[in-house]
Formats: C-alpha cells, sequence, structure tokens
C-alpha cells in the first residue's frame, strides 16, 4: 500500500482522467490481506458507463465543445451508453467540416488510439493474476476492479498523455494553498501538488490541456471568509461565483463548454454549498468532493467522490503503515469510537455502547486507550456517517486491513465506477445496527 502522502496525493491527480478515460486511480484501496467474510450488496448510486460517457466527452475537440448540442448533451447526463454515443455521432457530423489546429488533432488522434486500447482491453476475457500493458507487467488484486484489464489500461495512456491546466488567477490564502494536515488534508495537499509538483500532468499551455483546475480551497474560505455560527454560506458562494466570472472573462475556455471540462475539489462538508455560487460548476462541472452525499446534489455520472483521511500532524501512523502479520489475532468483532455527530452515530451508541465486549463501542475513547490498536486487533471497522456521509475511518480501516463496515444512507463511494466495494468492505443498514452483532457473524463465517 502506498503510505507516502505526497505520493498518496499525487495518485488523487488521477482523478481527473475521469473525463477521458472513465477510469480513477485506486491504489489508495489495496488491501494486502483482510480476513474473510461473506460479502453483501453495498450501497452505490448505478453509475451509468461512465467511461463510455467520458470517452464521448473527449471525442469532442476543442471547437467541437463550442456546439450548443454538446453543451446540453454533456450537461443533460443521458442514462443510457446508447444515447450518449449516438449525440457525439451527431455533434461530430455536424461540426466535421471544422478544421482543427495541429495541436487539436494531435490530442484526437492520441486520444483515438487511447480509446482503442482502452476498448480492446476491456473485451478481453478469462481469469488473470497479472496484467502486461504497454511492455510493462504487474501483479493486480483482480477481485476488486469491476474491469481490471480496462482500468490498467486506462492508467497507462492517462500517465502517458493526460494533462491538467490549473489557473494562477486569485491569491493566497484562498486560493493556491489549502489544509496539509487533519482532516480536510487531502484538499490542500492535492492544491499543493498540483501548485509545486505534477509535472508530467501539467501543462502551462491551455490549448494543450484536457481538464482545467480552479484551485481554490473551501476550507480555508470557511475559515477566512465565513461568520461563526450563522450558518450563512453567502460569502462563500459569492467568492466562488466572482472567480468563474474571472476565469469565463479572461479565457475562452469555460464559455465553450459552460465548464463541463473544469473541475474544483473540497474535502469540507461545505464543498457542495460553495458549488452553488455558479450554476454551471453545480451542475455541469465536475465537482471531486468528499461529501459525496446523492441526496444533496451529488452526481456520480460527472462527480467524483474523494476519499477522506485524517492525518494527524500531516502524517499516517506508524501503526497503519506497518499492520501485523495477517496471522496476528484479531479478538474484537467490531470496533468504532467517536462523537454523536449526525443521525446514525446515536442508534449505534444507544444500542452497543458498552453492551458487548465482542463489540467495542465507544463515544470518546479513554485517554489509556489507543485507537488505531483497536482498530489492528479488530476483524470489522465500524464507520457511521457523521453530520456528513464520509468518514475518514473507510480508510484507516482499509489501512489497517480492518473490514470497513459502512453504516450511511446516500454515500456514494469513492471511485466506484472502478472499483468492486463490495470485494473489501460490506454495507449495514441502519435498521439493523440492532442486530449488528448477528449481521457481521454472519458475514464473518
Amino acid at each position: 500500500m502506498e503510505t507516502n502522502s505526497s505520493a498518496l496525493i499525487s495518485l488523487l491527480l488521477f482523478l481527473s482522467v475521469l473525463i477521458l478515460f472513465g477510469c480513477i486511480n485506486n491504489n489508495f484501496f489495496s488491501v494486502n490481506s483482510s480476513p474473510k467474510f461473506e460479502h453483501t450488496a453495498i450501497f452505490t448510486v448505478p453509475i451509468v458507463e461512465l467511461q463510455t460517457k467520458a470517452i464521448s466527452i473527449s471525442t469532442s475537440s476543442d471547437q467541437h465543445r463550442d456546439d450548443p448540442i454538446l453543451t446540453a448533451h454533456n450537461s443533460a447526463a443521458p442514462s443510457g451508453s446508447t444515447t450518449v454515443l449516438s449525440g457525439t455521432k451527431n455533434v461530430k457530423k455536424k461540426m466535421k467540416n471544422v478544421k482543427l489546429s495541429k495541436e487539436e488533432e494531435e490530442m484526437e488522434h492520441g486520444l483515438a488510439r487511447a480509446r482503442a486500447k482502452i476498448r480492446k482491453a476491456a473485451s478481453l476475457t478469462g481469469n488473470i493474476s497479472r496484467i502486461v500493458a504497454d511492455g510493462y507487467e504487474n501483479d493486480v488484486a483482480v477481485s476488486i476492479y469491476r474491469n481490471a484489464r480496462a482500468f490498467y489500461q486506462s492508467y497507462m495512456e492517462m500517465e502517458k498523455r493526460f494533462k491538467v491546466h490549473v489557473y494562477s488567477e486569485g491569491e493566497l490564502p484562498i486560493v493556491h494553498d489549502g489544509p496539509c494536515k487533519d482532516i480536510y488534508t487531502i484538499e490542500g495537499r492535492f492544491i499543493h501538488e498540483m501548485e509545486h509538483g505534477a509535472k508530467s500532468f501539467k501543462t502551462r499551455n491551455p490549448r494543450r490541456a484536457h481538464v482545467y483546475f480552479m484551485p481554490f480551497s473551501v476550507t480555508w474560505m470557511v475559515k477566512y471568509l465565513y461568520k461563526p455560527l450563522t450558518y450563512d454560506h453567502t460569502a462563500m458562494k459569492q467568492f466562488v461565483a466572482d472567480y468563474v466570472r474571472v476565469i469565463s472573462s479572461k479565457y475562452p475556455f469555460w464559455n465553450r463548454t459552460q465548464g463541463a471540462d473544469h473541475f474544483m475539489l473540497s474535502c469540507h462538508d461545505w464543498g457542495p454549498h460553495a458549488s452553488h455560487g455558479n450554476p454551471f460548476l453545480y451542475n455541469t462541472s465536475i465537482r471531486a468532493l468528499c461529501n459525496a452525499n446523492s441526496s444533496e446534489g451529488f452526481d456520480p455520472r460527472k462527480d467524483v467522490s474523494l476519499p477522506e483521511i485524517h492525518l494527524y500532524g500531516g502524517n499516517v501512523s506508524p501503526k497503519l503503515i506497518s499492520p501485523p502479520p495477517a496471522t496476528a489475532p484479531r479478538p474484537y468483532l467490531a470496533f468504532f469510537a467517536g462523537g454523536l455527530h449526525g443521525p446514525i452515530r446515536p442508534v449505534l451508541l444507544d444500542h452497543w455502547k458498552g453492551r458487548d465486549p465482542d463489540l467495542q463501542v465507544y463515544e470518546y475513547l479513554p485517554k489509556d486507550l489507543d485507537y488505531y490498536s483497536f482498530m489492528l486487533r479488530s476483524k470489522f471497522c465500524l464507520c457511521p456517517s457523521g453530520h456528513e456521509v464520509a468518514s475518514p475511518r473507510i480508510i484507516e480501516a482499509i489501512y489497517a486491513e480492518c473490514v470497513p463496515v459502512i453504516l450511511s444512507d446516500h454515500y456514494v463511494l469513492p471511485f466506484s465506477d472502478v472499483l468492486r466495494w463490495e470485494a473489501f468492505a460490506i454495507q449495514v443498514n441502519v435498521s439493523e445496527i440492532p442486530r449488528l452483532k448477528e449481521v457481521l457473524g454472519v458475514r464473518f463465517r
């Protein structure tokens, strides 16, 4: 498993490949070993052929994207791949006489070759334990992927050609910076990596970019613009509206797609609220969010669900980096410790706090007990939503090789278009919390 925090955030850069290849990096979720258990179906919002949709978007050139037919097509988000492909064909037919620039032709030819390789990889059948692509051979945990060959080939193509342009507009601290420690660390680390690293993916020439990144930090908006205890998001929305107005007035790239090839990233709970500052950002652009709540407007057809991780002091705990061997005893069936945030945790604690030694459930862990030690000694790690749907416990559990038990409503799991979450995690309906020991006991047999 990748443990270097900088490399971990570099992996998140690859999320932007969604718009072209429909693939998301998932090394973040590799688990070397975990207790055997019977899988159960896990909640996911139906994914409507993301790869096909992404390919259809990328098929259009920069000039194609000016077309109102394509703009409507991309923002309408059809429910089937046939409509996606036929819509793209109509646009291409209408625009076939438009002359492409040399740069655009090179991008189109490269994408055509990439699509052909991905489709070929996706069509291959049979069991595999190793993948060979472009001369590189790699071990894969095939069971965790929806299509391991297609994903791997997409990943290789992404590394070859995918380019991101980062807007230079905006001033510190709200733009070009973000938190690099604690619970919102993904937001700041990603912005920092885009600003100061990721050289192979970043381009200064916006006409050679596949996607455009708006590097503002919602967490810093909350810190510097929000008036505490008012729950008024107006200042954040206005900042976002002004930022989009600036880049759309200064450059042609936003206007030609109404923001469909632009993306923002936020791990703060209020990221979705901030994106309301511009209707096209909310409805058309790619929003990479930790708070991926389908009941609050998260759209898995265009948005990206990010994993949330709490880096105390900016680093992964050494205990999680080097977990005990798979043969080490795990005496507890399940573990949870956390505050009474949101509607689900009170139900969990009411039924199981201090009730059963097999289920170690605490509101707040006593100071003489160690949180990660409990994770490493438990078969299942309970991950109930708090005020919002995401929980850093899911990633901590995977690091600890403790099976995540997701207790959440309306949570679109990270990278669920690529990963088979049911292969390494389970979901328990909130209504089954009173039967939690029975449910987990059956799963573990």
